[in-house]
Protein backbone atom coordinates (compact mmCIF):
# COMPACT_ATOMS: atom_id res chain seq x y z
CA UNK A 1 0.00 0.00 0.00
CA UNK A 2 1.38 3.27 -0.78
CA UNK A 3 -0.70 5.15 1.95
CA UNK A 4 -2.18 3.63 4.69
CA UNK A 5 -4.30 5.95 7.04
CA UNK A 6 -5.06 4.09 10.38
CA UNK A 7 -7.51 5.32 13.29
CA UNK A 8 -6.65 8.78 12.48
CA UNK A 9 -8.04 11.23 15.28
CA UNK A 10 -7.77 15.62 14.92
CA UNK A 11 -8.32 17.74 17.59
CA UNK A 12 -8.89 21.44 17.15
CA UNK A 13 -9.80 23.96 19.60
CA UNK A 14 -10.30 20.82 21.75
CA UNK A 15 -13.29 19.60 19.46
CA UNK A 16 -12.93 16.15 17.78
CA UNK A 17 -13.24 16.71 14.46
CA UNK A 18 -12.24 13.62 12.91
CA UNK A 19 -12.94 10.32 14.97
CA UNK A 20 -10.78 6.93 13.90
CA UNK A 21 -10.74 7.36 9.96
CA UNK A 22 -9.05 4.37 8.55
CA UNK A 23 -8.53 3.85 4.78
CA UNK A 24 -5.81 2.58 2.33
CA UNK A 25 -4.69 4.10 -1.05
CA UNK A 26 -2.94 1.34 -3.16
CA UNK A 27 -0.26 1.94 -5.36
CA UNK A 28 -2.03 3.70 -8.80
CA UNK A 29 -5.53 3.67 -6.92
CA UNK A 30 -7.91 6.57 -7.23
CA UNK A 31 -10.06 6.82 -4.06
CA UNK A 32 -12.43 9.75 -3.06
CA UNK A 33 -13.44 11.11 0.35
CA UNK A 34 -16.91 12.17 0.21
CA UNK A 35 -18.77 14.04 3.00
CA UNK A 36 -21.02 16.89 3.22
CA UNK A 37 -19.58 20.25 5.12
CA UNK A 38 -17.55 19.46 8.39
CA UNK A 39 -17.42 15.80 7.82
CA UNK A 40 -14.17 16.38 8.06
CA UNK A 41 -12.37 15.57 4.77
CA UNK A 42 -10.24 18.32 4.03
CA UNK A 43 -9.00 18.34 7.21
CA UNK A 44 -7.69 14.45 6.88
CA UNK A 45 -5.77 15.22 3.93
CA UNK A 46 -4.23 18.53 5.72
CA UNK A 47 -2.84 16.07 8.67
CA UNK A 48 -1.64 13.59 5.70
CA UNK A 49 0.73 16.74 4.01
CA UNK A 50 1.24 17.87 8.25
CA UNK A 51 -0.43 21.44 7.26
CA UNK A 52 -2.97 21.26 10.21
CA UNK A 53 -3.34 24.58 12.06
CA UNK A 54 -1.52 25.82 14.78
CA UNK A 55 -2.81 24.16 17.83
CA UNK A 56 -4.60 21.19 16.12
CA UNK A 57 -3.46 17.83 17.65
CA UNK A 58 -3.79 14.36 15.02
CA UNK A 59 -2.98 10.78 16.34
CA UNK A 60 -3.50 7.97 15.25
CA UNK A 61 -0.87 6.46 11.72
CA UNK A 62 -0.44 7.84 8.73
CA UNK A 63 1.87 5.96 6.66
CA UNK A 64 3.82 6.47 3.29
CA UNK A 65 5.35 3.52 1.52
CA UNK A 66 5.66 1.66 5.00
CA UNK A 67 7.12 4.83 6.56
CA UNK A 68 5.44 6.90 9.54
CA UNK A 69 4.90 10.39 8.51
CA UNK A 70 2.53 11.62 11.17
CA UNK A 71 4.54 13.67 13.46
CA UNK A 72 7.27 14.24 11.25
CA UNK A 73 9.32 17.55 11.29
CA UNK A 74 8.36 19.96 9.04
CA UNK A 75 11.65 20.10 7.43
CA UNK A 76 11.09 16.24 6.93
CA UNK A 77 7.58 16.66 5.49
CA UNK A 78 8.62 19.36 3.51
CA UNK A 79 10.83 17.14 1.22
CA UNK A 80 7.50 15.03 0.98
CA UNK A 81 5.63 18.03 -0.23
CA UNK A 82 5.63 18.64 -3.95
CA UNK A 83 8.04 15.53 -4.55
CA UNK A 84 6.10 12.60 -3.26
CA UNK A 85 3.24 13.90 -2.64
CA UNK A 86 1.65 16.95 -4.52
CA UNK A 87 -1.75 18.69 -3.66
CA UNK A 88 -4.20 21.21 -5.27
CA UNK A 89 -6.19 23.09 -3.03
CA UNK A 90 -9.59 23.99 -4.18
CA UNK A 91 -9.34 27.68 -4.63
CA UNK A 92 -6.08 28.96 -6.73
CA UNK A 93 -6.74 32.19 -6.27
CA UNK A 94 -5.78 32.03 -2.76
CA UNK A 95 -3.06 28.82 -3.28
CA UNK A 96 -0.79 31.20 -5.58
CA UNK A 97 1.44 34.06 -4.94
CA UNK A 98 -0.69 37.11 -6.36
CA UNK A 99 3.05 38.70 -6.81
CA UNK A 100 5.02 36.14 -8.61
CA UNK A 101 4.24 35.08 -12.35
CA UNK A 102 3.06 32.05 -12.70
CA UNK A 103 5.96 30.21 -14.73
CA UNK A 104 7.92 31.27 -11.49
CA UNK A 105 5.50 29.69 -8.93
CA UNK A 106 5.92 26.42 -11.34
CA UNK A 107 9.26 26.53 -11.79
CA UNK A 108 10.02 26.58 -8.16
CA UNK A 109 8.82 23.17 -7.07
CA UNK A 110 11.64 21.85 -9.63
CA UNK A 111 14.42 24.12 -8.24
CA UNK A 112 13.87 22.86 -4.65
CA UNK A 113 13.26 19.34 -5.03
CA UNK A 114 15.92 18.88 -8.24
CA UNK A 115 18.09 21.05 -8.19
CA UNK A 116 17.71 22.67 -11.34
CA UNK A 117 18.86 25.90 -12.45
CA UNK A 118 17.34 29.29 -12.68
CA UNK A 119 17.29 29.04 -16.86
CA UNK A 120 16.58 25.38 -16.68
CA UNK A 121 13.36 25.85 -14.55
CA UNK A 122 11.38 28.55 -16.46
CA UNK A 123 12.18 26.25 -19.63
CA UNK A 124 10.57 23.49 -16.85
CA UNK A 125 8.00 25.64 -16.32
CA UNK A 126 6.86 26.40 -19.82
CA UNK A 127 6.65 22.51 -20.68
CA UNK A 128 4.32 21.96 -17.53
CA UNK A 129 2.60 24.45 -18.74
CA UNK A 130 2.02 22.92 -22.09
CA UNK A 131 1.48 19.50 -20.30
CA UNK A 132 -1.57 20.88 -18.83
CA UNK A 133 -3.10 22.45 -21.58
CA UNK A 134 -2.33 26.53 -21.09
CA UNK A 135 -2.81 28.33 -23.75
CA UNK A 136 0.10 29.75 -25.51
CA UNK A 137 2.47 28.71 -22.15
CA UNK A 138 5.41 30.63 -23.51
CA UNK A 139 3.43 33.39 -23.10
CA UNK A 140 1.17 32.52 -20.11
CA UNK A 141 4.19 31.89 -17.59
CA UNK A 142 4.95 35.44 -17.60
CA UNK A 143 1.76 36.34 -16.31
CA UNK A 144 0.30 37.10 -12.74
CA UNK A 145 -2.77 34.76 -10.99
CA UNK A 146 -5.18 37.63 -11.64
CA UNK A 147 -4.49 37.52 -15.00
CA UNK A 148 -5.65 34.20 -15.58
CA UNK A 149 -9.11 32.50 -15.98
CA UNK A 150 -9.96 30.76 -12.78
CA UNK A 151 -9.75 27.76 -14.87
CA UNK A 152 -6.15 28.91 -16.06
CA UNK A 153 -5.21 29.09 -12.44
CA UNK A 154 -6.26 25.79 -11.62
CA UNK A 155 -4.40 24.30 -14.52
CA UNK A 156 -1.31 26.34 -13.09
CA UNK A 157 -1.96 24.85 -9.66
CA UNK A 158 -2.19 21.42 -11.14
CA UNK A 159 1.12 22.24 -12.87
CA UNK A 160 2.79 22.85 -9.99
CA UNK A 161 1.72 19.89 -7.92
CA UNK A 162 2.63 17.60 -10.32
CA UNK A 163 6.13 18.93 -11.63
CA UNK A 164 8.12 16.61 -9.66
CA UNK A 165 6.03 13.73 -10.59
CA UNK A 166 4.93 12.96 -7.40
CA UNK A 167 3.74 9.66 -6.68
CA UNK A 168 0.55 10.59 -4.66
CA UNK A 169 -2.03 13.17 -5.53
CA UNK A 170 -4.15 15.22 -3.41
CA UNK A 171 -6.99 16.95 -4.47
CA UNK A 172 -9.16 18.84 -2.32
CA UNK A 173 -11.98 20.31 -3.93
CA UNK A 174 -10.63 21.02 -7.03
CA UNK A 175 -13.28 21.93 -9.30
CA UNK A 176 -15.94 23.48 -6.68
CA UNK A 177 -15.04 26.67 -8.06
CA UNK A 178 -15.49 26.38 -11.44
CA UNK A 179 -18.51 26.24 -13.88
CA UNK A 180 -19.84 23.16 -15.16
CA UNK A 181 -18.46 23.15 -18.63
CA UNK A 182 -14.60 24.36 -16.99
CA UNK A 183 -15.28 21.62 -14.32
CA UNK A 184 -15.26 18.80 -16.51
CA UNK A 185 -12.25 19.82 -18.85
CA UNK A 186 -10.10 20.07 -15.30
CA UNK A 187 -11.28 16.72 -13.96
CA UNK A 188 -10.51 14.88 -17.38
CA UNK A 189 -7.24 16.64 -17.45
CA UNK A 190 -6.03 15.34 -14.04
CA UNK A 191 -7.54 11.64 -14.67
CA UNK A 192 -5.12 11.70 -17.81
CA UNK A 193 -2.15 12.71 -15.82
CA UNK A 194 -2.88 10.49 -13.08
CA UNK A 195 -3.07 7.75 -15.10
CA UNK A 196 -0.14 8.73 -17.82
CA UNK A 197 2.09 9.00 -14.71
CA UNK A 198 0.68 6.21 -12.68
CA UNK A 199 -0.10 8.24 -9.67
CA UNK A 200 -1.29 7.35 -6.80
CA UNK A 201 -4.80 9.73 -6.28
CA UNK A 202 -7.20 10.67 -3.09
CA UNK A 203 -9.99 13.29 -4.53
CA UNK A 204 -12.25 15.22 -1.84
CA UNK A 205 -15.41 16.15 -2.85
CA UNK A 206 -18.71 16.75 -1.26
CA UNK A 207 -20.56 15.53 -5.09
CA UNK A 208 -20.51 11.97 -5.76
CA UNK A 209 -21.70 12.94 -9.11
CA UNK A 210 -18.10 14.32 -9.53
CA UNK A 211 -16.29 11.38 -7.90
CA UNK A 212 -18.06 9.11 -10.09
CA UNK A 213 -16.39 10.95 -12.76
CA UNK A 214 -12.38 10.41 -11.56
CA UNK A 215 -12.28 8.02 -8.45
CA UNK A 216 -12.71 3.90 -8.64
CA UNK A 217 -13.07 3.78 -4.63
CA UNK A 218 -14.96 5.77 -2.17
CA UNK A 219 -14.71 6.54 1.67
CA UNK A 220 -17.68 8.59 2.92
CA UNK A 221 -17.58 10.41 6.01
CA UNK A 222 -20.08 11.81 8.27
CA UNK A 223 -19.53 13.91 11.81
CA UNK A 224 -15.30 13.09 11.48
CA UNK A 225 -16.40 9.22 10.82
CA UNK A 226 -16.38 6.61 8.06
CA UNK A 227 -20.16 6.29 7.43
CA UNK A 228 -19.05 3.84 4.47
CA UNK A 229 -16.68 2.59 2.32
CA UNK A 230 -17.05 0.54 -1.04
CA UNK A 231 -16.36 1.24 -5.20
CA UNK A 232 -17.65 3.94 -6.27
CA UNK A 233 -20.10 1.80 -8.14
CA UNK A 234 -22.02 0.18 -5.81
CA UNK A 235 -22.11 3.96 -3.75
CA UNK A 236 -23.82 5.20 -7.49
CA UNK A 237 -26.36 1.89 -7.56
CA UNK A 238 -26.64 0.58 -3.90
CA UNK A 239 -25.61 3.09 -1.39
CA UNK A 240 -25.15 1.55 2.10
CA UNK A 241 -25.88 4.56 4.50
CA UNK A 242 -28.02 7.46 5.11
CA UNK A 243 -25.29 10.07 4.56
CA UNK A 244 -24.75 8.13 1.34
CA UNK A 245 -27.70 8.05 -0.14
CA UNK A 246 -27.93 12.07 0.42
CA UNK A 247 -25.75 12.41 -1.13
CA UNK A 248 -26.52 10.49 -4.20
CA UNK A 249 -29.63 12.83 -4.55
CA UNK A 250 -27.47 15.75 -3.85
CA UNK A 251 -25.32 15.68 -6.67
CA UNK A 252 -25.56 18.25 -9.28
CA UNK A 253 -23.15 17.36 -11.68
CA UNK A 254 -24.07 14.86 -15.03
CA UNK A 255 -23.08 11.45 -14.55
CA UNK A 256 -19.64 11.24 -17.23
CA UNK A 257 -17.24 8.75 -18.12
CA UNK A 258 -14.19 9.32 -20.26
CA UNK A 259 -14.53 7.87 -23.98
CA UNK A 260 -13.47 4.19 -24.32
CA UNK A 261 -13.24 4.20 -19.94
CA UNK A 262 -15.49 1.51 -18.27
CA UNK A 263 -16.07 2.12 -14.63
CA UNK A 264 -14.86 -0.44 -12.06
CA UNK A 265 -16.74 -3.06 -11.35
CA UNK A 266 -18.31 -3.64 -7.71
CA UNK A 267 -15.36 -5.15 -5.44
CA UNK A 268 -12.43 -3.54 -7.36
CA UNK A 269 -10.00 -0.93 -6.59
CA UNK A 270 -9.04 -0.24 -10.79
CA UNK A 271 -8.63 -3.04 -12.89
CA UNK A 272 -6.83 -0.78 -15.15
CA UNK A 273 -4.10 -0.30 -12.61
CA UNK A 274 -3.82 -4.06 -11.57
CA UNK A 275 -5.31 -3.14 -8.08
CA UNK A 276 -7.14 -5.30 -5.55
CA UNK A 277 -9.75 -6.45 -6.54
Amino acid sequence: MSLEVHDLTIEIAGRRVVDGVSFEVPDGARVGLIGESGSGKSVTALAILGLLPDGARATGSVRWNGREILGLPDRELATLRGDEIGIVFQEPRTALNPVRTVGRQIAESVRIHEGLTKRDAAVRAVAEASRVALPDPERIVARYPHQLSGGQRQRVAIAMALACRPRLLIADEPTTALDVTIQADVLELLLSLVRDDGMSLVFITHDLAVLSQIATHGVVLEDGRVAEEAPVSQLLTAPGSAVTRGLLRDATATLWRPVGRPAAGPGSWDDSQGGRS
